[in-house]
């Protein structure tokens, strides 16, 4: 089922008789069972307004996240919480799209500065299990009221609704961009030195940890951006705070700064290489321990640490070995495991009770988040 307008899906949702696997541009797989019709969104698409002086975009959710990207390049915008192109390590084709990223909460690098999606999500317009054409939020950000439905839907995987129009707010794109290095550095003092980097005045944008290539050699990365005279002074100033810890590097070229922060964003490491990859959410302080027990093949840390990617073997069950570690994992790619980590009971029951009030019939993504 492929609706080509907002009317169209809610009329097909509507008379559903069977469950429903959403899909936007099929770049990502969520492993529903084989029985549910596909409702695909990928024709809602189209940037129905830019207001580039109010810093306000609305597209439809099936527009691709390039052609946003380049509508807002041209007017020297972007969207600054880095979404993912996991195409490479899903292994799929399809076509990254402005609803499947806020309908995931995807958020890169520069989360640990500005926020995630959702702290960007002025409105939404979605269609529920019901076939309800609901909205909240606003337009642009001056119009954003009401109850914060827009906040639920970031990350709900389209399990309490079928977005169809999303709003958000968009920054200026940086004059200059550099990256502070550390090579070799173990696990333990890769987190003090992001740790330290993140409670400076210098306003780190990217904070990041991983092996560079096949190489045995570690790498650590402190993205700075801004004006170019500011950039260059926050460096230096990083560098001196730093130097205790080794011979630190500054990157200043664009397009290797880009690249290394776009490996990272896309966890690129780890596309071609067999096995699940595993994106565990843990308290940075708690990272390197957990890491030394995963029994994993390979490991980035972004976020300071509070975000592990761990590439591990099909048969680990890396929430069992996190017992006793505050945190959450979540299965990106791979079987044999359930995609998210349970939930405990109480939270459980009142995900269950939201679910039951936007979508009764369990028609929407069924059994995909509990």
């Amino acid at each position: 089922m492929k609706p080509e307008n907002e009317a169209e899906l809610a009329q097909m949702v509507a008379n559903a008789n069977a469950a429903l696997q959403v899909v936007g541009g099929g770049s990502r797989r969520i492993g529903l069972p084989q029985d549910c019709d596909h409702l695909n969104t990928s024709l809602l698409s189209g940037i129905t307004l830019y207001e580039p002086g109010a810093l306000t975009l609305v597209a439809q959710a099936g527009t691709s996240v390039s052609e946003i990207e380049k509508a807002l390049e041209s007017e020297g915008q972007r969207l600054a919480f880095e979404p993912a192109d996991h195409r490479a390590l899903m292994q799929t084709k399809g076509m990254p799209t402005i609803g499947g990223i806020v309908a995931t909460n995807t958020s890169g690098p520069r989360r640990i500065s500005v926020g995630a999606c959702r702290d960007f999500l002025l409105g939404v317009r979605f269609v529920d299990g019901m076939g309800r054409v609901l909205k909240n939020g606003g337009r642009v950000m001056k119009n954003v009221t009401g109850y914060d439905l827009v906040k639920l839907m970031a990350g709900s995987y389209g399990t309490l609704g079928v977005l169809s129009e999303v709003s958000l707010k968009v920054l200026p794109i940086a004059e200059r961009a550099a990256t502070v290095t550390i090579a070799g550095l173990t696990d333990v003092q890769a987190v003090r030195v992001m740790s330290a980097a993140l409670g400076s005045p210098y306003d780190v944008t990217g904070a990041a940890h991983s092996q560079v290539g096949d190489s045995a050699q570690a790498l650590t990365m402190l993205r700075l951006e801004g004006f170019e005279g500011s950039v260059t002074y926050r460096a230096q100033k990083l560098r001196e705070l730093l130097a205790p810890f080794g011979s630190l590097d500054i990157v200043t070229d664009d397009t290797k700064v880009q690249a290394m922060w776009r490996r990272v964003r896309d966890v690129e490491g780890f596309a071609a290489k067999t096995g699940n990859v595993w994106k565990i959410s843990v308290k940075p302080s708690d990272a390197p321990e957990l890491v030394a027990r995963l029994g994993a093949d390979e490991v980035m840390y972004d976020w300071g640490g509070g975000l592990i990617w761990a590439l591990a073997p099909t048969e680990i069950d890396l929430r069992a070995v996190m017992a006793g570690t505050a945190g959450h994992a979540t299965l990106v790619r791979g079987e044999g495991f359930a995609k998210f980590h349970p939930e405990p009971a109480a939270v459980a029951a009142l995900s269950a009770g939201i679910r039951q009030k936007f979508d009764p019939r369990g028609f929407l993504n069924p059994g995909l988040m509990g």
